[in-house]
């Protein structure tokens, strides 16, 4: 197996979570996630770290992988987990019997689904580890590694743990003791360690911030770059006098339509948006009265934020021309996200316009204003900010955030904002905004799966059951349609490069 440096450091910019899945967990794959974690460090700053994460992940993969046989072990036997009588009787001879024939149990495992998965991610200067297995710990599982996790706290180091003799009837309770004095190591408490029960899985997280520096840098340099936010140009004076138009009380389709009509390449793409798929039209619209009523007043004025948008950040470059690209695909996406699962009006005007604008922070740092980055340059040296912080967030990072600064600015609506802000973490959004961040969220991840930039490990489930969508080969089937949709639409568009 072979590690895909590349992938990971675009998951880490993009605050996507990286998931590793495996049955039997062998020692290939093991060696495959320690190559992988010490990329994952390296790109996040914080390679001192490798030997004591790799511990603690190794300690938690081996510990779900013994819970998923204990699983195995006690259905084959006939006994049940959850009974205390049941649980002692299987535990005299667990261990025993499934080193005597180990590979049977990994194989059963395999067949009944039972995975370990490890899932790392950076955010808000927090990394987070997981480890994950497809079985609910019983509740007197958990209180017995709470206890061994309280008793922990009796020893300053390592040697004094070796020393005394735990309940090792299971062999987990010393390696749980470890791991905190591992986290001690890191100068972290217990605290950022936990093992709770979901619905069907049981996880295992251990919570890092990232290093103070760090932290401060990227801190000040977003600050820096949103002061500089504040000096970008405005919208053109003929989209600003059509959103003043609009905004009168008594404001007349005709006269908005006549003002539209005075500016060529507005009404070309007007027109342009009115003849796609969007609106399904039985014959071509060339008239522009009929085409600002075909999309109304919300439409129109989503129309002019993603145009206004695209005339002062422009698409000169093949980078941004590539970025445009992707925007389009994620807003038709999302459009239809919506026609399939939401058919809400309100929702349609908004989707196609948050999914054109969701990366505009990325197109900000694509050579669209040179003044900007040089400026930002000048910051980082006065205030010894490494190269590499104002390289990662040129490259991505924190650019929803600095998307939702330009958007404010702009006096884009509140929805839009929050589609643009949270399109990376729709579990932070408002709740009066969730239906389009996570539309937006979801057509963006659509984009990057099938790149195979993502898995489907990857996508959050609330987004996912929002749109009732319950499993990989749903998405697969939905994806392959409207990707089907997409070229169809190249046909006839010229948006798409």
């Amino acid at each position: 197996m072979v590690v895909d440096e590349s992938k990971i450091k675009k998951a880490i910019l993009s605050g996507l979570p990286l998931t590793i899945t495996t049955f039997t967990l062998p020692r290939e794959m093991e060696a495959y996630i320690e190559s992988v974690i010490a990329v994952f460090l390296k790109h996040a700053g914080q390679e001192s770290l490798r030997d004591y994460i790799v511990y603690c992940v190794k300690e938690l993969a081996g510990n779900a992988k013994k819970a998923n046989t204990k699983r195995v072990y006690f259905i084959e036997n006939g006994l049940d987990l959850s009974k205390p009588d049941d649980y002692q009787q299987g535990m005299k001879q667990f261990k025993e019997d499934t080193l005597s024939n180990i590979n049977h149990y990994l194989m059963k495992q395999q067949e009944m689904g039972l995975y370990i998965k490890l899932i790392l991610q950076i955010r808000e200067s927090i990394i987070n580890i997981e480890i994950r297995n497809n079985v609910a710990i019983t509740r007197s599982e958990l209180l017995r590694i709470h206890d061994r996790l309280a008793r922990s706290r009796q020893y300053n180091n390592l040697e004094e743990a070796l020393s005394q003799v735990l309940d090792d009837s299971e062999g987990a309770g010393l390696g749980l003791v470890i791991l905190v004095l591992m986290l001690n190591k890191m100068g972290l408490s217990e605290d950022c360690f936990e093992i709770r029960s979901g619905a069907d899985e049981t996880i295992a997280q251990i919570k890092i911030p990232l290093n103070e520096v760090h932290v401060e840098n990227v801190s000040a340099l977003s600050a820096a770059i949103a002061n500089s936010v504040k000096s970008l140009p405005q919208f053109p004076e003929n989209i600003l006098a059509v959103q003043r138009l609009i905004a009168k009380e008594d404001a007349e389709m005709g006269e908005i339509a006549r003002h539209l009509s005075m500016d060529p390449a507005l009404t070309a793409d007007l027109l342009r948006v009115v003849n796609s798929a969007q609106f399904m039209q039985a014959k071509r619209v060339d008239n522009i009265f009929e085409a600002a009523k075909m999309v109304g007043i919300r439409g129109i004025n989503s129309l002019l934020l993603s145009y206004g948008t695209q005339q002062v950040l422009g698409a000169e470059s093949k980078e941004k021309k590539q970025l445009w690209s992707h925007s389009y695909k994620t807003a038709f996406y999302a459009y239809n996200l919506v026609i399939n699962f939401k058919r809400d009006d309100h929702l349609l005007d908004d989707v196609y316009v948050s999914g054109i604008l969701h990366d505009m922070g990325k197109i900000i740092f694509s050579n669209a204003h040179p003044d900007l980055l040089e400026k930002i340059k000048r910051f980082c040296t006065a205030k010894n900010i490494p190269d590499s912080t104002f390289e990662d967030l040129s490259a991505g990072m924190n650019h929803a955030e600095i998307g939702a600064l330009i958007a404010e600015k702009w006096f884009f609506p509140d929805n839009l904002v929050a589609a643009i802000r949270y399109h990376h973490d729709p579990q932070k959004a408002p709740v009066e905004h969730q239906d389009l961040v996570d539309c937006t969220y979801l057509a963006n991840m659509f984009c990057e799966y099938e790149l195979g930039n993502a898995d489907f490990d990857q996508f959050e489930p609330g987004p996912l059951a929002n749109y009732g969508i319950s499993g990989k080969k749903q998405l697969d089937t939905l994806l392959e349609r409207f990707s089907q949709g997409y070229k169809k639409e190249a046909e006839k568009q010229t948006f798409i490069s």
